[in-house]
């Protein structure tokens, strides 16, 4: 995703920016602390106050941690740049809600097959974990207790998110952190269609019990066929919440 600069800041600054985000990403790894600003200005034959409107460009990208008086450390990624992206735009846009839907069938069912083929201890136990949550605060809604919906969506989350662990791919773990919040939103607009179509919560805890089931039976075709009905009936939840997206 492209960064529009900040403005105000001077192209030079903007240029040191993307030739540190290159050695960041490239040759550093998260914890390590970047030079000072004046052996960086001197690196890059700049001024300190051009090296550090680079900094600060480069942690409100999230990729560095600053502190006054200490050197800048490289962050751990976490996908909140990411995040609050995707949230924007389906805050703006409901119809937003079909783009994520045709993004999850692909990297949902990437992480499933993956899961199922070579499933991380880790992974597999995070998923069960989230699992039983999603159960209790499905239990909890029958109940009319306050809250209990948004916690079943958050564990919903967190199920795909463990999935996502179990594939073992740290690039999709990464999106799907990316995503939560997003997913939160796509999973309360679900809800919405399936309350219309007469869906309830223990039919989709089933389902996703039947993903676990393949996933740990190391079924990849099973599993894939089962994530690729719950994407499907998301779709047609989100249809009958929202109605077919328009196209331009």
């Amino acid at each position: 995703m492209p960064h529009a600069p900040p403005a105000g800041l001077r192209p030079s600054a903007i240029s040191v920016a993307e030739r540190l985000s290159e050695h960041v990403l490239g040759q550093m790894t998260p914890g390590m602390r970047l030079p000072s600003e004046s052996d960086l200005a001197e690196r890059y034959g700049v001024s300190r106050v051009t090296m550090r409107e680079a900094v600060k460009m480069l942690a409100g990208r999230g990729l560095l941690d600053v502190a006054r008086g200490r050197r800048a450390i490289v962050r751990q990624p976490d996908g909140s740049v990411f995040a609050e992206f995707l949230t924007s735009l389906l805050r703006t846009d409901p119809k937003c809600l079909f783009d994520l839907i045709q993004v999850r069938r692909s990297l949902e069912i990437q992480s499933v097959t993956m899961a199922a083929r070579q499933a991380s201890r880790a992974g597999l136990m995070a998923a069960e974990a989230a699992l039983e949550r999603m159960r209790a605060a499905a239990a909890e809604v029958n109940k009319n207790a306050e809250g209990a919906e948004l916690r079943f969506h958050q564990a919903d989350v967190e199920f795909h998110e463990a999935i996502a662990l179990a594939s073992g791919n740290r690039v999709l773990s990464y999106l799907f952190e990316g995503m939560a919040s997003a997913l939160r939103e796509s999973f309360h607009a679900s809800r919405r269609g399936q309350q219309l179509r007469g869906v309830t919560l223990k039919q989709s805890v089933a389902a996703h019990t039947h993903i676990l089931a393949c996933v740990k039976a190391g079924d990849a075709k099973g599993a894939t066929e089962a994530m690729t009905r719950l994407i499907d009936d998301a779709e047609r939840d989100i249809r009958a919440a929202y109605g077919p997206p328009v196209t331009l």
